[in-house]
């Protein structure tokens, strides 16, 4: 039983995947749940109305969670292009260097 609580490579799988391989995916539920838990509280502080209360909560969650989630995959999307855009011209120009083909290109970008 020790072991397990030690192994710091002990994954989570939802429907056969591993979660902690998912990009966004801790950052969007922690964000969530913590906004979710926040204006909950604020909520119930302002009303008195515990069941509006644990509503309003949930429902921030869930929408916090799904638009951090959307935002943060958007950002990771565009950073994965730029980065094979990059990883594409990195070897193209150890393709083409020392050629003729790197002169004229060269001359194109100056």
């Amino acid at each position: 039983m020790a072991d397990e609580a030690e192994d710091p490579n002990k994954t989570f799988f939802i429907f056969g995947r591993d979660v902690s391989q998912i990009p966004c995916f801790r950052n969007s539920f922690l964000y969530g749940i913590s906004g979710g838990m926040g204006i909950g509280v604020l909520t119930f502080l302002g009303t008195s109305r515990p069941h509006l209360a644990t509503h309003v909560g949930f429902g921030s969650f869930f929408c916090g969670t799904i638009v951090y989630w959307m935002a943060c995959r958007y950002q990771w999307s565009l950073r994965r292009f730029e980065q094979q855009q990059l990883r594409e011209a990195m070897r193209r120009q150890a393709q083409y260097e020392g050629t003729e083909v790197e002169r004229e290109l060269d001359l194109k970008t100056a």
